[in-house]
């Protein structure tokens, strides 16, 4: 089926995905455990690193989700080259444009806070970073990873492309009542987990860290991707599969909230360093991705049902988000080093945090983006409602696909 419509509920999912994304990476401000960061504020609190592991679950597997579907319909509009030229507009481009000015900024406002952190005076001291046994390098992706991947997801499926059609109809049949087994079965997530699992029991925790290096990590190439696959055949089965996420969207919440207190309680184990349970980064790694797979699906499902209209809030969240991802790690450690001699609790210090950068977005957005150039690079060319193209909902990378 080719949507008729656009989807307003997956506008509304991205807006909300993205405001996470700034909640999460306030309370990496906040953590307590091990950070690859440098950055830390003074008050820690179990709050924040329950806050930053409950976001991660699902945040990003429901925008590669989103995005794969979204590439899916352009491919069948556009076809594979239409596809990749629209792609590479709204991501290779801004990612080339964007990356060293950010990159700049945000490492000044890294080494201002360390210094904050050290001698708690305003300065500049690089050789702090080694004392802390980090090491700055200029090739790092920072939070633009997923921008970063996408491009390499997008490329990978145009240059796939020509081969999938060419494939015996067989084929094409067999994949699709895989897929229709894996989406519909309550067996489906547990087999979907397993590949993310041996992935994850390699890593610390049990989780996968992101690297950030331009050079393509088959394991996050694998962990993403398969989100970023599942969304690309979502397309194809929109019309049992949509309605059944919706359907089970409640369902697969509870037994997403089950297996994410499942991943808690080992969680528990593991750093309580008590060895009581053999591969306990095997089995976080399970019940964690399981909780993803689960969470991904209710809120897609949820959203479907219960926000499937024009919300006129979250429409113009959506329409910023692009913007808001791209700045808002400015926000939330600039904030941060300037609430870092505040003597307030954590939950004061997030709370300021999160609305100075969500207030500081949204209005250098309105100001200096939304209608200039910068918007039409980001957003494509502003058209009146009832011109938009119907069926091109966000592609879950910032991205309204208009002209």
């Amino acid at each position: 089926m080719d949507q008729t419509s656009r989807l307003h509920a997956f506008d509304n999912l991205r807006a909300v995905m993205m405001w996470l994304g700034i909640l999460l990476h306030v309370a990496i401000n906040h953590t307590t455990g091990p950070s690859p960061l440098p950055w830390r504020d003074a008050q820690t609190s179990p709050l924040a690193d329950l806050v930053l592991i409950f976001i991660h679950a699902f945040r990003m597997p429901v925008f590669f989700i989103l995005a794969g579907y979204f590439v899916a319909l352009l491919v069948a509009r556009r076809g594979p080259k239409g596809m990749l030229a629209h792609r590479m507009r709204r991501l290779l481009l801004p990612f080339v444009i964007f990356w060293p000015v950010l990159i700049v900024c945000t490492t000044v406002l890294m080494l201002v806070y360390v210094h904050l952190m050290a001698r708690g005076t305003v300065g500049i001291d690089i050789g702090l970073l080694a004392k802390k046994g980090a090491v700055a390098s200029p090739f790092n992706t920072m939070h633009m990873w997923f921008l970063y991947y996408l491009i390499w997801f997008c490329a990978l499926t145009a240059a796939l492309a020509p081969a999938w059609k060419a494939l015996p109809a067989r084929i094409h049949s067999g994949v699709d009542a895989a897929f229709h087994a894996l989406t519909s079965r309550w067996w489906g997530p547990l087999v979907l987990t397993i590949p993310l699992a041996l992935i994850g029991s390699f890593y610390r925790a049990g989780v996968l860290a992101v690297s950030g290096s331009f050079i393509p990590n088959l394991p996050e190439l694998v962990h993403n991707g398969l989100f970023f696959v599942v969304g690309l055949l979502a397309w194809r089965h929109q019309d049992a599969l949509l309605p059944q996420l919706t359907r089970t969207g409640w369902r697969n919440l509870a037994l997403g909230a089950l297996a994410f207190g499942v991943a808690l309680v080992f969680f528990k184990s593991f750093t309580s360093h008590s060895g009581a349970v053999p591969h306990v980064e095997a089995w976080i790694a399970f019940f964690y991705n399981l909780s993803s797979w689960l969470w991904s699906f209710a809120l897609i499902g949820l959203f479907l049902r219960y926000l499937p209209d024009q919300n006129r809030v979250l429409r113009y969240v959506s329409e910023s988000s692009y913007w808001v991802f791209l700045v808002h790690m400015l926000g939330t450690i600039g904030f941060g080093a300037m609430l870092y001699t505040l003597p307030a609790g954590v939950g004061t210090k997030m709370l300021l945090n999160v609305v100075a950068t969500t207030l500081a977005c949204l209005l250098s957005y309105q100001l200096l983006v939304r209608h200039t150039p910068i918007g039409t690079l980001l957003n494509g060319k502003r058209q009146a409602k009832s011109a938009q193209p119907v069926g091109l909902a966000p592609l879950a990378d910032g991205v309204t696909t208009r002209r």
